[in-house]
Formats: C-alpha cells, structure tokens, sequence
C-alpha cells in the first residue's frame, strides 16, 4: 500500500466525523444537481420543456441548454456548496492541533505527472461544427430535418478546416526548427 494512502486512511480514521459530514455533503450536493438538471428539462424552452424530440433539436437549443444548464446548476448548487465545503474546511483546520497542521503539511506529496490523453478533442470538434453550420446559416435548423450523411460531411469539412489551420503553421514551425536547430547537429 503507498505510505500517502496510509497517511491519509489514518487521517479519515481520527476524524471520521468529519469525513463522514463530507461525504454526507458530497451526496446532497449530487443529488441536488440531478434535481435541477430535472427541473430545468421541465421548466426550458429550450426542449420544448422536455417535450421536444432529438430530431426538433438545434444547435442554437443544444448551446442555450449548455450554458444555461451550467448557469443554475452553478447558481443553485455550484456556489452554495462550494461556500459550504469551504467554510467546513475552515472550521476543520482549525480545530486542528498545530502538530497534525504541521504533519498534513510537510508529508511527502507524490508527484503526479498529468496525461496528455484527454477528451478535449471531441469538445473542440464540436465548437468547430457548429462554427461551421453558423457560417452556413444552418445553426438553428432542427438537426431532424438533415439527412445523416450531410452531417458526417460537414463534421469533415469542420476536420479539414482545423487540419488546415493548424497544420500549416505546425509546419511552418516544424521547417523552422529543423533549419535552425536540428540540422546543426
């Protein structure tokens, strides 16, 4: 077992209270976001108020639902328990005794490298379609009345757009560094 997992486990065991008041916390907070995300597919527009199909559906609809949904859901839940869990970790540290303060902070940290796999390519893609079907003047046009191969079309025509954008600067770069630097050696 990794000495941070058993520092932290004999942490949650001395204060098991408090840890259980978060992890209380935690789940309210959840389920309070399932609620809204409920009640705002009941009570928008945008989806008819849970009514519409996925074929009525737009990409004008699809963004407002977004940002709308993100706006409540931060609103409602985000910013309250973001103030309550901070607040409760006030109050936590401090109660503590200045010997754990001090034993929390100089334990050994592991270092974590991060990934460079990431989901952000679909998102990305994703802006970049709908920039394109904006462009097209198609942004609120039911996604139903599209035949489904003119949607894969325009999803590659969105692809090669960012190939061709990125790409020729990437390469402009790639050329630059070989003559300046890799050809030196």
């Amino acid at each position: 077992m990794d000495c941070s997992n058993d520092f932290w486990s004999k942490k949650i065991t001395q204060h098991w209270k408090a840890f259980l008041v978060f992890v209380i916390g935690c789940i309210i907070a959840l389920a309070g976001a399932v609620l809204v995300l409920f009640w705002f597919i009941e009570t928008s527009d945008f989806g008819a108020m849970g009514t519409a199909t996925i074929g009525e559906w737009s990409l004008a609809w699809i963004w407002g639902f977004i940002i709308y949904l993100i706006f409540y859901e931060l609103l409602i839940i985000g910013i309250p328990a973001a103030i309550a869990f901070g607040l409760g970790w006030y109050i936590f540290w401090k109660r503590l005794s200045d010997g754990e303060k001090a034993e929390i902070k100089g334990r050994e940290k592991k270092k974590h490298r991060g990934s460079s796999a990431g989901g952000g390519f679909g998102f990305f893609m994703f802006i970049a379609f709908t920039i394109l079907m904006y462009l097209r003047g198609e942004f609120s046009t039911p996604l139903g009345n599209f035949q489904y191969s003119y949607l894969v079309y325009t999803w590659f025509t969105a692809l090669g757009w960012l190939l061709l954008i990125g790409g020729i600067p990437a390469a402009i770069i790639l050329i630059l560094v070989y003559f300046t630097i890799w050809k030196k050696k």
